[in-house]
């Protein structure tokens, strides 16, 4: 019998010339996008439909090395750089620098750039080395990768799942137009149902607290005790989801797998606490706190500063892949209060929170990237072409989050010159400034049993506690409504059609999600533009 001799499909390089320059200029672009809109209003918009959408218009214009474009590949690079860029110089890079500068110490911010910078870049590395692992594995839910998988697929074959699409977006425009949350409509089309139930139910207790029992749960520190328990529940989860040994698959039964073995997640994951303990060492150093410790606070702050970024990166990266959403601003002032409570002095702090919110905003954007690669390199079902194209978009998020690092560099000055910081920094400077009180460490511990209780109920797949505590975070008027009608209609779909409804949901819902998206960032460059 003849081998079949048909060759295999290349995936294409990031060091192509023209894709290259095409990269590099979107990235700037992202960059300085993201950084104007988290100074601002902030918010960082998703640029990853943005990208997608610019790929395909140049795709469009008659030249040969355009053309090129025409390749889904090529256009998941492209959304890969811009959106890197826009969340790599506004959420791990700005609103880190802004702290100091925030707090009146502006000789902390090298350092801290510093610090942040190599905090992204291990965040990026850990997240391309876990993706597709029992941890992270690459059926997760990771909502706005698949909205961006899908509009690419749609804008190469069209017909009936292109129609749906664009029937989804148009919706998610109306919809966001009228203020409700259409991303969080679309992810609970497929998502995880439990959690997602609890990210919405959540969401509601946020908003009507004050309404319903005359509380608001923010300023009891209420969310932040539950994240405290849940997080730390989802921690040993985490190592007991690695190490525990491996049941025969069942009779007939498909067992899943992934490209990340149990052994290479536990190494990199060990690797990755490693790599935060010296970035913690140098963020100490540089930032001249070495000097206002005794030795046994100096080396207890480095280990709770790699602590504390190691479990914020799990937990917004866990949130991130269930909900689309991430509380990486909430859990880093967590930290911030943690650390308070410690004693630490207020200059390790500012540092310590900085470096804590660099963490996790990489991690899940790069999520959402690589699965949107994914999902366009046919779900895994070519190995090679799966790992080599992973590979690309891991260096084209470097490159980009390089050229987000010269971005900020070379632009910071001038923001802060104009008082422009990101607000949450201010938020942290104040929180510091007012300093922790036992009441608060009351309220944490007090709620920390109920989410660390939930958490363990529901297990490392739903994620209960972590979702409920990330909906709690969260103030976004309606958006637990519409995280509930979604599951509705999603459960009276499936009743009904079974699970010919999947496909149907699931292209819709990329559809609200883009539409959200397109909405978001072009309103928001709106209201800058006003400003």
């Amino acid at each position: 019998m003849a081998k079949d001799k048909t060759p295999k499909e290349k995936h294409p390089s990031v060091f192509e010339p023209f894709s290259l320059i095409l990269n590099i200029v979107l990235s700037v672009f992202g960059a300085i996008i993201g950084m104007q809109l988290i100074t601002s209003l902030g918010v960082t918009p998703s640029t990853s439909i943005i990208g997608a959408l610019a790929a395909m218009l140049i795709a469009r214009i008659p030249i040969a090395a355009l053309m090129k474009f025409k390749s889904v590949h090529r256009q998941n690079l492209v959304q890969t750089a811009i959106s890197s860029a826009t969340f790599g110089a506004a959420n791990s890079l700005l609103i880190p620098i802004g702290i100091p500068f925030a707090m009146g110490r502006p000789e902390l911010i090298v350092p801290m750039l510093i610090g942040a910078a190599l905090a992204m870049f291990v965040d990026s590395a850990l997240l391309y080395k876990l993706f597709d692992s029992k941890v992270f594995p690459a059926s997760g839910t990771w909502a706005p990768g698949v909205a961006t998988a899908e509009a690419i697929i749609a804008g190469d074959k069209g017909g009936k799942r292109g129609a749906l699409l664009g029937i989804g977006t148009v919706i998610g425009l109306i919809g966001s137009y009228f203020g409700i949350s259409m991303s969080a409509f679309g992810v609970a089309f497929i998502g995880n149902i439990f959690a997602l139930a609890m990210f919405g139910i959540g969401l509601l207790l946020r908003q009507y607290s004050v309404t319903l029992f005359s509380v608001d749960v923010n300023t009891l520190f209420i969310p932040h005790g539950f994240m405290i328990g849940a997080g730390v529940v989802a921690l040993f989860q985490v190592a007991f989801v690695i190490f525990k040994k491996k049941k025969p698959a069942a009779a007939g039964a498909v067992e899943e797998t992934y490209t990340q073995d149990d052994k290479t997640t536990s190494r990199v994951l060990g690797l990755g606490f490693i790599a935060y303990l010296i970035v913690a060492l140098i963020v100490a150093i540089a930032g001249g706190i070495i000097t206002q410790m005794s030795v046994g606070m100096f080396i207890g702050f480095l280990i709770f500063a790699a602590f504390a970024a190691y479990v914020h990166e799990l937990i917004v990266g866990i949130a991130a892949m269930h909900s689309g959403w991430f509380p990486a601003f909430a859990v880093a002032l967590i930290t911030l209060i943690v650390g308070m409570m410690i004693g630490f002095p207020p200059v390790a702090l500012g540092l310590l929170v900085g470096f804590s919110a660099a963490t996790g905003p990489a991690f899940a954007d790069m999520g959402y990237d690589l699965k949107t690669g994914y999902i366009l390199r046919g779900n895994g079902r070519d190995r090679e072409m799966e790992l080599q194209g992973r590979k690309e978009q891991y260096i084209t998020g470097m490159i980009a989050f390089g050229v987000a690092l010269l971005t900020v560099l070379f632009t910071y000055k001038g923001f802060f010159a104009q008082n422009l910081v990101p607000p949450v920094d201010k938020v942290y400077a104040s929180t510091l400034e007012a300093g922790a009180s036992p009441e608060i460490a009351k309220q944490l511990l007090l709620w920390a049993i109920p989410g660390a209780i939930l958490q363990f109920i529901g297990g490392a797949n739903r994620q209960l506690g972590v979702m409920f505590a990330t909906g709690l975070l969260i103030l976004n008027p309606n958006a637990g409504w519409a995280v509930l009608a979604g599951i509705l209609i999603r459960t009276i779909a499936l009743k009904v059609k079974g699970k010919d409804a999947e496909s149907t949901l699931s292209i819709l819902a990329a559809g609200f999600i883009a539409g959200d998206a397109i909405y978001s960032f072009f309103s928001s460059v709106f209201k800058f533009a006003k400003k």
